[in-house]
């Protein structure tokens, strides 16, 4: 398994708005399926980040090409394969 760090730069406030509550589902739907470790948005209001778990980077971009903020142009996109170094301290 891989990890992907996704950012969604804001693009279109509105559309943000608008699909907020069906993008926070679908990621809720992501967690349960093990498909997103975690995510978040930036408290700037600039946008968010979403750390996708997959296989391959193709699976990672069809994963995130599923998000209703990308498919109704809410945000854009860039994504990086992720090296996740843990914390000891830290209980997730």
């Amino acid at each position: 398994m891989r990890y992907y760090a996704v950012f969604l730069p804001m693009k279109d406030v509105e559309k943000s708005k608008e699909f907020r509550s069906q993008h926070l589902k679908f990621l809720e739907q992501m967690r349960q399926e093990k498909k997103v470790l975690m995510n978040g948005k930036f408290t700037d209001g600039s946008g968010g980040l979403v750390i996708y778990a997959a296989d391959t980077l193709d699976q990672a971009v069809s994963y995130l090409k599923e998000d209703p903020y990308i498919k109704e142009g809410a945000r854009d996109w860039e994504i990086h394969e992720w090296a996740m170094e843990t914390n000891a301290e830290f209980d997730f």
